[in-house]
């Protein structure tokens, strides 16, 4: 079954099959090939479980396939199938759909990333929605003998012809008899009274509370804790704990544990653990890993390596004749550009739970963008079936491509043989040191620009990009395949006549990840710093010649004027404010089916930069929430600012030398600057809102940054360089 196909899959009543029979709910699911969900094959339910219940009393109980970390698809999920069933989001509950069933609607599997959950199921959850609003007035119309075409709905109720008005609820009982209509009209988007509308975030007060549950708050009977402490370096292993018997003696120690990298406490509290590993005298040894890390690796070497790479770049965007084109070209510039790796440094440390059961089973609780995946990997590492693992997944305390399946930066497995040894539930909790020490960073990058300029602008571009991205590594995506090795340096929207773009695939020794916007996260710093280059060898301004190029492409023309009015004008510099020079940057970029554009406004403070104002403008297409569209551009800013700022993690002799936050600079809030955020809903297809409003804060800032004081940084973060 193909993703089209789940898509276009009409929803199923379970009720009439014998799910929550009794129990006066409305409950759907979608028609999807399903596997049994454990326990449920010696009953007389059926093996499929429920997007959807509408409740007796009016309220919605609905399973999300994709994981709420903060991006708001919850109140995404509420907003949209509440348009359809005609009910306010408020009376929604939302909670993470459990592995398999038919919540793997990207064909059995699901991955919350790549700003992908709400595009992906906007049509599926419209369906949903509409379905059960349509059994709603059948069974209306039923109970009061009125033809169901004269009956209407408001928000919870059908309302007839003579003002009679009946609950959802009360409904609920009569419509779980009946067949789900195969073919149901959606609302006219002139109607919608929720979606588009700023819908406040319906989890905002189980969080504000702490009601909310997070993987580190998990608490299960008889449980113990645990601490860890990894080799230093990745590929080393546990030689001897040479004062084992005065830690297994420390209060409330359990025991002690050598495990593959790393040596474990458990113990009656978490504290007692991490004491325990704190005086522990431990000795390493090579060991055994897939990927060990050299012992003379340096970030600095490696992006030297990077730099002098040699061999064949494989194509993944040609058109015209580039190499004819330069080789012919009376002006050609060149130039190196390299991000550095930065880290995850999400706000909840990462921890597992895990409990092997009598029956042989395990559960496990743990946060994840990918429940089908861990759920298989568990399997693998507690040596049983995938049917007898239960995973209980967890809000996430932080995101940003953190909780995918890395092999040496997730702590379940090793709490699963924790659990295992002990036989009894086992927490794990990595400190922030841990995790620093084994987070799967975003991957240093390097690109190679080559260009030849006429009086217009480009008439040749040539790109390689040199370097592995995170999906060839965790996904075997080839080289010259791999989005996420090149995307914000291919797939740019410019008319250029003559363009070569390739990929020289060198492997990274670091195990390295996804992060926010993932490859356009450094990318398109890389290529709208090297086109203000042209412009400047051009002798055009930035902003215009961007126009000029865009001509053809009216949705991102209409974008890049809709910023610079939102700056109240484009203008470069430099120019004073109170007596502050002052200069502007702009970027553009094309992440995950939307588009956006920035102008940045900087000054120089003392030798350091200010970043005084961000303006952007996004076009996502089609807009569900505009309040989350606006809080997530904001996020991201503040992610942008920061990795452009000061970011930046450092390896030395096979490590990284930042172990906390203390060595690892993050933004400072007098440094966050003011963002100004305007939504442009252009009508193409719905694209992504949890990461665009990344990839083009970078290159604003450095672009401003040269437009200020001519000098153009190529290596990122800004504060490794001194423009006093």
């Amino acid at each position: 079954m193909g993703i089209m196909d789940i898509l276009n899959a009409a929803p199923t009543n379970v009720s009439r099959r014998g799910f929550l029979a009794g129990a006066g709910s409305l409950v759907l699911a979608t028609s999807l090939p399903v596997r049994p969900a454990r326990g449920q094959e010696a009953s007389d339910a059926p093996a499929v479980q429920a997007f959807m219940e509408l409740r007796a009393d009016g309220t919605v109980l609905l399973k999300s396939p994709w994981i709420e970390g903060g991006q708001g698809v919850y109140t995404a999920m509420a907003q949209i199938v509440g348009e359809e069933l005609d009910l306010s989001p408020e009376h929604f509950e939302v909670e993470i759909a459990p592995p398999g069933g038919p919540f793997g609607i990207n064909g059995g599997f699901r991955i919350t990333g790549g700003s992908a959950s709400t595009r992906s199921s906007y049509t599926l959850m419209r369906r949903l929605g509409a379905s059960a609003r349509a059994m709603l007035i059948e069974a209306a119309s039923a109970q009061l003998g009125i033809p169901a075409a004269d009956l209407t709905t408001e928000p919870g109720v059908v309302v007839a012809p003579d003002g009679t008005r009946l609950g959802y609820g009360e409904l609920a009982s009569a419509a779980m008899d009946l067949p789900v209509p195969t073919d149901v009209p959606l609302r006219d988007p002139e109607t919608f009274r929720y979606i588009k509308a700023p819908t406040p975030r319906i989890d905002v007060r189980a969080k504000s509370t702490g009601q909310a549950s997070y993987a580190i708050d998990v608490t299960v009977d008889d449980m113990l804790l645990a601490a860890i402490r990894h080799a230093p370096r990745l590929g080393l292993a546990p030689d001897a704990v040479t004062n084992l018997s005065e830690i297994e003696a420390m209060r409330g120690v359990h025991s002690v544990h050598m495990l593959d990298g790393a040596v474990a406490v458990v113990a009656n509290k978490f504290w007692q653990a991490q004491k325990a590993l704190a005086a522990a005298d431990i000795t390493w040894t090579e060991g055994q890993a897939k990927w060990p890390m050299p012992a003379d690796f340096s970030s600095a070497r490696f992006r030297d390596t990077l730099a002098k790479a040699s061999g064949e770049v494989t194509p993944v965007e040609s058109n015209g004749d580039a190499a004819s084109a330069l080789d012919s070209a009376e002006t050609v510039i060149e130039a190196t550009y390299d991000a550095p790796f930065v880290v995850h440094g999400q706000l909840e440390p990462p921890s597992a739970t895990a409990r092997m059961n009598d029956d042989g089973t395990l559960d496990l609780w743990l946060p994840n963008q990918a429940p089908e995946q861990f759920v298989g990997r568990a399997a693998e590492v507690a040596g049983i079936d995938g049917s007898q693992v239960r995973l209980h997944s967890q809000i996430l305390g932080g995101f940003f491509g953190r909780h995918f399946l890395y092999e040496t930066a997730n702590p379940f497995p090793q709490a699963i043989k924790l659990a295992q040894a002990t036989g009894r539930p086992v927490k794990l909790i990595w400190s922030r040191e841990e995790d620093f020490l084994r987070d799967a960073p975003r991957p240093l990058g390097l690109a190679r620009f080559r260009a030849a300029v006429g009086p217009d602008g480009p008439t040749a571009l040539n790109v390689e990009v040199v370097g592995e991205g995170p999906t060839g590594r965790w996904y075997n995506a080839p080289a010259g395949r791999d989005p996420s090795a090149t995307e914000g340096i291919s797939g740019k929207p410019y008319a250029i006549a003559n363009t070569q773009i390739g990929q020289l695939y060198l492997q990274n020794p670091a195990v390295i990840g996804y992060w926010r916007s993932v490859g356009h996260s450094m990318h398109d710093f890389m290529y709208e710093g090297f086109l203000d280059e042209i412009a400047q060898a051009a002798g055009l301004d930035p902003f215009e010649m961007r126009l000029k190029m865009l001509e053809n492409s009216p949705r991102h023309h209409t974008l890049l004027q809709r910023v610079g009015d939102l700056s109240g004008g484009w203008q470069p510099g430099p120019y004073a404010v109170d007596g502050v020079q002052r200069a502007r940057g702009v970027a553009m970029a094309s992440p995950f089916g939307s588009e956006a554009a920035t102008i940045a406004e900087v000054s120089l403070d003392l030798g350091t930069v200010k970043v005084h104002n961000i303006w952007t403008a996004i076009d996502p297409g089609q807009i569900v929430n505009p309040a989350v569209i606006e809080a997530q551009v904001q996020s991201a800013t503040a992610l942008g600012v920061s990795q452009t700022l000061v970011e930046e993690l450092v390896y030395e002799n096979g490590e990284p030398t930042a172990r906390n936050f203390d060595m690892y600079p993050i933004l400072r809030p007098d440094q966050m600057p003011d963002v100004h955020v305007e939504i442009v809903e252009s009508g193409a297809e719905m694209g992504g809102v949890g990461e665009p409003g990344l990839p083009t804060v970078g290159p604003a800032i450095v672009n401003a940054v040269a437009q200020l004081t001519g000098r153009r940084v190529r290596s990122l973060p800004l504060s490794k360089h001194d423009f006093g």
